[in-house]
């Protein structure tokens, strides 16, 4: 009988799931569970978009209402991202991600059953505290959870929410089409309580706790179980080395220690995957303003037609993000994004340069070029490069800060830019946002940082924590 290894530390807990080819049985229902999560992120944004002209026209909201209503959740997702990593951080990945699923559902319903829009607000706010919490924990734990030969299926998160938006879209054209009238935006915002209890149960019942994070924590029995558990890798616990007896006496990893993400050699990645973040979310919602019009001008004005235009828009959001696995694979998470930036940027000069002056065809190929590029690369690779670029220890405080960032992109996108289109029109806005992306390929030339090209952060960790307690220590 194969003597069992044994787990000193997260090292070893890292070099144990990195050793496996591939995620089979219930480490796949796991993993997808954990996708789920932001599958319902996107969802809900989504059936917030699909329902804003009939609820506008119920509920007779101001234009300042619907700005509000529209940039709740991105709002809050600044705060509550990273409190998320925070509460990863000190409670573990699995509970925040319970809760926030408790807050999903909650908001949905308060939104749904509203009677005006202060509760709708209401219930934004408490979508929006889900989305912040759930994205920061989702992405560190799917990283914890994924073999690093394997990394690149992170970046699977962005066809999920081209998914989940399309999925919303097609609920709402059924909804029409039975005819539900004005309160159609009800049944697509209520939805989402729907999906989120299916989750909340799901989730509840099958994940287990990190094992890399029970390691960090100085719980190598628990860790070694939950090994078994979710892989089938029968381990046995060891006398806890050097690096884990440290993180395991130190004071738990807060806000105060956020510092450490600007220091030594974490100072250029979380550069890197911050301006990812926020150029990709600035340049998305910015150009969302665009897409709608688009999808008028070619499919119709009818609400139908519209909604499908907006399907064909999102399919193609689909391959890019299928498409963004294989590129950070064959090209790494840094160089996949560069190359999406520079389609972007391509695509918004032309866009800008072209606007009004081409056929409708052109004029439709030119945000399909656009929506695969950004898709392919920056949209996805701004949350996965943040969490494969840390040690268990800051990873989802990291993810929590890049999340922030990537936030604030977002609300910029949906009022800045808006703001420079009725001053300047929309072909120059677009030439403005050009900028953007500009200085997102420029980052991404600069930094050589690429966690699909490194060793993990993590056993590099604890390699130099085996170093530094083998070497002599000198009398003073």
């Amino acid at each position: 009988m194969a003597q069992r290894p044994s787990v000193k530390g997260v090292g070893d807990v890292v070099a144990l799931i990195d050793g496996l080819g591939k995620i089979t049985g219930r480490a796949q229902v796991i993993w997808f569970l954990v996708f789920g999560g932001l599958f319902l992120d996107a969802y809900s944004n989504a059936a917030l978009s699909a329902g804003l002209g009939p609820m506008t026209t119920q509920m007779e909201l101001t234009s300042t209402q619907v700005s509000i209503l529209t940039a709740t959740a991105p709002a809050l997702a600044i705060v509550f991202n990273p409190v998320g990593g925070w509460l990863a951080t000190r409670i573990g990945r699995v509970p925040p991600l319970l809760l926030a699923k408790v807050f999903a559902i909650a908001g949905a319903l308060l939104a749904a059953f509203a009677g005006d829009f202060t509760v709708v607000w209401l219930g934004r706010v408490l979508v929006g505290v889900a989305y912040g919490v759930d994205f920061a924990v989702a992405m560190a734990l799917l990283a914890e959870y994924t073999p690093a030969k394997l990394g690149g299926r992170l970046n699977l998160w962005q066809a999920v929410w081209y998914v989940a938006t399309t999925s919303n879209l097609a609920l709402a054209l059924l909804f029409f089409n039975l005819d539900v009238g004005a309160d159609i935006w009800r049944w697509s915002v209520g939805s989402a309580a729907a999906v989120a209890g299916v989750l909340l149960v799901g989730q509840w019942l099958m994940l287990k706790e990190s094992p890399t994070w029970l390691a960090s924590k100085g719980r190598l029995d628990e860790a070694v179980a939950n090994l078994d558990r979710i892989y089938g890798i029968e381990a046995v616990a060891g006398r806890p080395d050097e690096v884990t007896r440290a993180a395991a006496e130190a004071p738990a990893i807060g806000f105060r220690q956020a510092g450490l993400l600007f220091k030594g050699d974490y100072l250029p990645r979380t550069i890197l995957s911050s301006v990812i973040s926020l150029g990709q979310s600035m340049q998305y919602f910015a150009v969302g303003w665009y897409l709608p019009l688009i999808s008028l001008t070619i499919f119709g004005e009818s609400f139908e037609k519209a909604t499908i235009g907006s399907m064909v828009f999102n399919a193609f959001g689909i391959a890019g993000g299928l498409l963004s696995a294989y590129f950070g694979r064959r090209l790494g998470l840094r160089l996949s994004s560069a190359a999406g930036f520079a389609g972007v940027f391509v695509a918004l000069l032309a866009m800008g340069l072209t606007f009004e002056k081409v056929p409708t065809a052109v004029a439709f190929l030119l945000p399909v070029l656009f929506i695969l590029c950004h898709s392919a690369g920056p949209g996805a690779n701004g949350k996965s490069i943040a969490a494969l670029s840390y040690s268990s220890d800051v990873r989802a405080l990291g993810t929590g800060v890049t999340g922030m960032v990537g936030s604030f992109g977002s609300v910029v996108g949906l009022y800045v830019f808006p703001q420079i289109k009725d001053s300047l029109g929309l072909a120059d806005t677009f030439l403005v946002l050009s900028v953007v992306p500009l200085l997102g390929l420029i980052t991404c030339l600069a930094i050589k940082w690429d966690p699909t090209k490194a060793a993990s952060p993590d056993e590099v960790a604890a390699r130099a924590g085996a170093a530094e307690s083998a070497a002599p220590t000198t009398a003073r």
